[in-house]
């Protein structure tokens, strides 16, 4: 008898070991997720209405303004957007020191709402495509195809070699450097790497100004470049949904008749971006650059430069309902957030394009919700799959012509536009990167050079192949 209840109680504490490393394991393969579940559950979205009121007014003021077109030539010209001075009002707030209402803290809450409201951005594009479900079908070839843009990203390999960068340059320039491929190159070459410490220069550029760059990348490129807008609305997705949607803008506000068509492939080339990117980066551009370094260092540069070694944290530990499973407290959490949120873009919506305030803000309680049931069944699905995947998914379906949801859906999300969910997601991102501000500085111009030459090559690339594909196959 003794030694069954010894039996049963090491096959219990098994039982919990199992569990627990699989908890750790889902851990860190979303660092970033559960790093807002703890953050938000620190400091609940309820406890924080200075913040969602500082955001609504960022909204209110920047819908206002509107867009402004600033004309290089009579044929070239760029546009600024309400999300860039959202972004940059965001940012001026935290970093005004006198003002107090934005600090450490709510920069921090940020972050973690950035995090969730991510989902609402997919949901919106994901929408689109359910309705443009029969085009996309038609130019499958070329949301395919284009993904090989992403190589275009190791242009920036020698010119970061000529800039004094040595083995950091096959972190900066084997991919765009966001989340998964930071996870790859940490990975493979670990953390105190020098191809770590390029990667994560990558990342922190980009999360600063990687969003007001693409931005205005975008607008340029459709002015100048005779490529079709489909093709730019392709290139657009480049598993960023910050950078997706900030690029995609412009090209809606330029082309309004093809909105719908134009998120659509946008939001598709992204998800593809986000489930193809990581094997692309990790089987064909990594070795790439593997290779590109060991033939042209030898050649250019002089190991120069060099980047500081990363404050870059995996030592949170494992607590609560934190780290993996679904519980009431996550969703009452995620549902305040998305409720502030919805009020926020509605009021965006009547004070930018003259909506109704009912119409705008039934259309984001539909998004939230699509957005709340991917991120729920995430955490209850036994295998790793990400809840952008279920948004997108339940996204699409619901919009679907012929499924009996559509009408319903697709009538009030077309209330909303893009432009002002993303005005209100990135006030929230000024506000957030304000804290890496400092991390920023250090990194200086070279690696800015090298960031910039690597957005411009996977967008470029992408709407080059996307272009061609498009006109072989008769798209266009």
């Amino acid at each position: 008898m003794h030694e069954v209840q010894k039996y049963g109680k090491h096959m219990h504490e098994q039982k919990f070991k199992e569990q627990r490393m699989r908890a750790i394991n889902r851990f860190k393969l979303h660092r970033y997720r559960r790093r807002a579940d703890v953050i938000i559950k620190r400091r609940p979205p309820w406890r924080e209405n200075l913040l969602n009121i500082v955001v609504l007014i960022l909204v209110i003021i920047s819908m206002s303004i509107g867009v402004i077109e600033i004309k290089i030539t009579d044929t070239i010209s760029f546009l600024l957007l309400p999300l860039i001075y959202a972004l940059v009002l965001g940012l001026a707030l935290f970093l005004a020191k006198p003002f107090k209402y934005i600090d450490v803290e709510q920069a921090k809450v940020a972050e973690g709402a950035m995090v969730i409201l991510i989902g609402v951005l997919i949901c919106k594009l994901a929408i689109s495509s359910g309705q443009s479900i029969g085009v996309i079908l038609k130019v499958g070839p070329a949301l395919i195809l284009q993904l090989l843009g992403d190589l275009g990203t190791l242009i920036a390999l020698p010119v970061a070699l000529l800039l004094g960068f040595r083995r950091e340059v096959i972190g900066m320039a084997s991919s765009i450097c966001r989340e998964p491929n930071l996870a790859i190159i940490i990975d493979k070459y670990g953390f105190k790497s020098p191809e770590a410490r390029g990667v994560l220069a990558i990342f922190v550029i980009g999360s600063i100004i990687g969003t007001p760059f693409i931005s205005f990348l975008s607008s340029m490129c459709v002015s100048i470049i005779p490529f079709h807008p489909y093709a730019f609305a392709m290139a657009s997705g480049i598993g960023s949904a910050s950078m997706n949607a900030a690029a995609l803008v412009p090209l809606v506000h330029m082309n309004p008749g093809m909105a719908t068509q134009l998120e659509a492939f946008a939001g598709c080339s992204n998800i593809l971006s986000f489930c193809l990117g990581i094997y692309m980066c990790l089987f064909i551009s990594l070795p790439l650059a593997e290779k590109l370094y060991k033939w042209l260092s030898p050649v250019l540069g002089d190991g120069s430069a060099s980047i500081a070694d990363s404050e870059y944290d995996e030592s949170e530990d494992v607590e609560d309902d934190s780290v993996d499973g679904l519980s009431f407290g996550k969703l009452k959490r995620w549902s305040t957030l998305l409720l502030a949120f919805s009020i926020i873009v509605a009021v965006g919506s009547v004070v930018g394009y003259h909506v109704s305030f009912v119409d705008a803000f039934i259309a984001m309680i539909i998004i939230s919700v699509i957005t709340i049931i991917g991120m729920s069944l995430e955490r209850i699905f036994p295998f790793h799959v990400p809840s952008i995947i279920f948004i997108s998914l339940i996204g699409l379906i619901v919009a679907i012509p012929g499924v009996p949801t559509a009408d319903f859906v697709t009538h009030y999300v077309s209330q909303v536009e893009l432009t002002t969910i993303c005005t209100a997601f990135l006030a929230y991102v000024g506000i957030s990167i304000g804290k890496d501000w400092e991390a920023f500085k250090k990194i200086g111009w070279r690696g800015i050079i090298v960031a910039l030459i690597v957005i411009c090559g996977t967008y470029l690339g992408s709407a080059t192949i996307a272009n061609i594909t498009l006109f072989l196959t008769g798209m266009i």
